[in-house]
Order: structure tokens, then C-alpha cells, then sequence
């Protein structure tokens, strides 16, 4: 019990000390973390902490280029967009009814992984309405790998977030109450996918013009455990 007393204070501990903890550390690829209760609770602190983070800004762009640079995933810590060409999804009736346009209006889909330099840190599927665009944010989107957030950054938009959901519960169910718990015999296993967002992008005056579903990848923890208060 103990620990569940502690918890809180242990967590805030964890994300300041993670903050600032992977300096000198990039792409090559880190030593695997050992599957132990406090490394597995600096896990959830930094998940949080990325949620949290994505929750209070409206570009999810800019919050992973902080998180790239923060955690020196990749010099430069610059967001790019892979591109899928290959995938389309058609909107749905609800979408475009979030979007509020009526069945003739286009939508268009891009689906693209958001790299900071080796690392995919998310996959995301976006259906935008391009008629609430300009001629040049359709051209980049159409053309380049430029993330959605900073082709369109001049809208000055705003984000609503849906839904936002953790995909990997790092403590084990029933930690708290005395459940047998890893030592570090092994190294932490974590599932390609961790964590999971759904907004709607408006513009100043209230009109959407985007919906966003993003997934985050197990990629986000790409560096060395942070040392342990």
C-alpha cells in the first residue's frame, strides 16, 4: 500500500526527471528498459505527460516537434510526413455532418506517419475540406511531406479533442493491491500502439474544416530509461 500512497508525488518526480534526462541520446537506438515496477511507472508518467501535453495545444505538430527536441529522438527535431498514397477512406455521413458540409462538397483524405527523423512516433488519418483552405495549404498537402498542422498554422486553428484514450496500461491490473509484478529480468515490452486521439479542427470563427484520428506508436519512449528519482 505504501506504494499507492506514493504514487502521485513518484509520478511528478518521474516527469521532471524525464524531461531532461536523454540528453546525448538519438536515433542509433537505446538499451531496451528493464520490465521493473519503476520503470514501468516512468512509462505512465511520460505517456501522461504526452497526452496532457497534446490535450493543452492545438497543433499536435508542434507538440511532437517539443517532444522530438525535448527527448533528442533526432537532430533535427523536425516533424515530416510520410505520405501514404496508396489508402483512401471515404467520409462518412457523421463526418461530414461534423465537418458540416453536405454530401456534393469534397473532402479529401491523406493518411500519413509523422517521423522525427527514424522514429514514427504517430499514424494519422485526416479528412480535411479543402474549399476552407488556401490555394497553397491544398498544393503542400498535395505535394509535399509537410505535416497537416504546419501547412495550415496560418488558420490559426483550434482543436477539439473527441476522444483520447491510452492504448498500453503500463502497471500491471492489480499492482495496487499486492499483484506479483515484474523484476528486471527482462526488457519492458511495449505494443507498437500506446496511445490514442480524435479531434476536429476549427477555424477563429468556430467552422471546422479538419477531423483527425492519430495513433501514437511505442516510438515516443525511443531513448534511454530516465534515471529514477
Amino acid at each position: 500500500m505504501r506504494r499507492s500512497l506514493h504514487l502521485s508525488v513518484f509520478l511528478l518526480g518521474l516527469a521532471v526527471a524525464a524531461s531532461g534526462a536523454t540528453a546525448g541520446s538519438r536515433a542509433a537506438g537505446p538499451a531496451p528498459w528493464p520490465d521493473q515496477f519503476e520503470t514501468r511507472l516512468a512509462a505512465l508518467a511520460l505517456l501522461q505527460s504526452l497526452n496532457a501535453d497534446l490535450l493543452s495545444h492545438d497543433s499536435a505538430t508542434l507538440t511532437l516537434d517539443r517532444w522530438c527536441a525535448d527527448h533528442h529522438l533526432a537532430s533535427p527535431a523536425k516533424i515530416v510526413a510520410r505520405l501514404d498514397r496508396e489508402t483512401n477512406k471515404t467520409p462518412t455521413a457523421e463526418q461530414r455532418q461534423l465537418l458540416q458540409v453536405n454530401a456534393s462538397e469534397p473532402i479529401r483524405y491523406r493518411r500519413v506517419k509523422l517521423a522525427c527523423g527514424d522514429h514514427v512516433l504517430s499514424e494519422a488519418d485526416n479528412w480535411y475540406v479543402p474549399s476552407r483552405l488556401t490555394p497553397e495549404m491544398n498544393r503542400q498537402l498535395e505535394s509535399s511531406d509537410i505535416a497537416f498542422g504546419r501547412a495550415v498554422k496560418a488558420l490559426r486553428f483550434q482543436r477539439h479533442t473527441l476522444s483520447a484514450k491510452l492504448l498500453w496500461e503500463p502497471l500491471p491490473q492489480g499492482w495496487e493491491t499486492g499483484a506479483q509484478l515484474p523484476t528486471a529480468a527482462a526488457a519492458l515490452q511495449v505494443p507498437p500502439q500506446i496511445l490514442q486521439h480524435q479531434a476536429f479542427l476549427t477555424l477563429p470563427d468556430g467552422t471546422p474544416f479538419s477531423e483527425v484520428v492519430e495513433t501514437y506508436t511505442n516510438e515516443v519512449l525511443a531513448f534511454p530509461v530516465p534515471p529514477l528519482p
